[in-house]
């Protein structure tokens, strides 16, 4: 790490810690028992410039990278925020700016970089069907052409802003699949406008994250311009695959934060709490099982960082970006559980905000990939034969 990088990364970090201090667990508590999207928090981020880190200088942005992003959602989570840390930079700043960035024609990067950059645009990710779910080559929606517009119908689940985006990076199919050699090939994304006639949207009712809705989304011969693909037609697989990776970091560093937030958290209490004469931290069976997890939780970090620095390279990553989501999950959710097991009781009640952590982290374990699939493509990579 250079001297220069080394103040970007101080910046980030204190700027993300100060936005942290001010949306704190109380505000978050808040938002998640009124279902409330939090608007003040996402105009904050784009004061800071942070929905604009990974947009290049030219559209109005930082011209960052993975890095510096991952740094920023993981400090946000460990200093207030929770999973809403990653929750609100993971779509837009992250998935959206990377497909524009390398896929989007000169046009679409002047429209829809330079709003992101501003804090004015919001994308959701249209990847999960129904019946798809892991297995995104068997997507089911269809887009068909008529002249210069695509003629879209199709169904898509558990998409996060979905009710409140602006636009949608959508996967679709524009060449069925039993038409191609390789399930990989047919596929295409598309920008949709979420205003467009003939898309309906239903939020899912959920564990946690409440403070955004995730829905599902309708489409009945929606019209899309020819001008909205993204990418190539029937090659959008490979955008998609670009995308994935810093959705995978994003979680990473969700992982960790929320693990080391709820470990602070279980300190302070375990500091402060005496029974029987003595603070309950100074009890091992009290302080070693939440050490333990928090040692590995700083070696996925690492590991985090290892993608971050090879995919900015440009370097192959889906092996160190599984490694990092799959370690920092698991040691995240270790971490929350034994830090409210140090509550006793008392991690049972919503005013701790522990309990809140520990449903928002579990959400980890089954997005952006499941920890089986993530299992699956490490066990692929070191030797084991192909099990999907």
């Amino acid at each position: 790490m250079t001297s220069e990088t080394s103040t970007e990364h101080s910046m980030i970090s204190a700027t993300a810690t100060e936005i942290a201090t001010e949306f704190g667990p109380e505000y978050w508590r808040e938002k998640e028992e009124n279902g409330e999207f939090a608007a003040g928090f996402w105009d904050e981020l784009g004061e800071a410039g942070f929905h604009g880190l990974l947009v290049p200088e030219e559209y109005g942005g930082a011209g960052m990278g993975m890095g510096e992003l991952g740094l920023a959602m993981e400090t946000l989570c460990a200093e207030g925020c929770g999973m809403a840390g990653t929750w609100y930079l993971v779509l837009t700043a992250g998935m959206a700016t990377v497909g524009l960035k390398e896929r989007g024609t000169g046009e679409q990067k002047e429209t829809y970089l330079t709003d992101i950059a501003a804090g004015d645009r919001n994308f959701s990710i249209g990847i999960t069907e129904p019946e798809a779910g892991t297995n995104t080559l068997n997507v089911a929606t269809r887009a068909e052409k008529d002249g210069d517009e695509y003629v879209l119908n199709g169904q898509k689940a558990w998409i996060t802003f979905a009710d409140r985006a602006d636009n949608m990076i959508l996967v679709t199919r524009t060449t069925p699949r039993d038409e191609v050699d390789r399930g990989t090939d047919g596929i295409s994304l598309l920008i949709v406008d979420m205003d467009s006639p003939g898309i309906d949207v239903s939020p899912i009712e959920k564990h946690a994250m409440n403070y955004s809705k995730s829905c599902e989304v309708f489409f009945e011969d929606v019209r899309v311009p020819e001008s909205n693909l993204l990418g190539e037609r029937d090659e959008g697989w490979w955008a998609l695959v670009e995308m994935l990776n810093p959705e995978r970091i994003g979680f990473a560093a969700a992982g960790t934060g929320i693990g080391k937030l709820a470990a602070d958290a279980a300190i302070e209490y375990a500091n402060d709490r005496e029974v029987f004469g003595a603070p309950i931290g100074t009890h091992q069976a009290v302080s070693f099982p939440i050490a333990k997890p928090y040692a590995r939780m700083e070696a996925a970090v690492q590991m985090r960082k290892k993608a971050e620095h090879l995919y900015e390279q440009g370097e192959p990553c889906g092996y160190e970006t599984n490694v990092a989501k799959a370690t920092a999950v698991e040691a995240g959710i270790e971490t929350v559980k034994q830090s409210m097991q140090a509550f006793g009781g008392w991690g049972y009640a919503t005013e701790y905000d522990v309990e809140r952590w520990w449903r928002e982290i579990n959400l980890t374990r089954l997005a952006p990939v499941t920890q089986q699939m993530a299992y699956n493509h490490i066990s692929q990579e070191i030797g084991f034969p192909r099990a999907y």
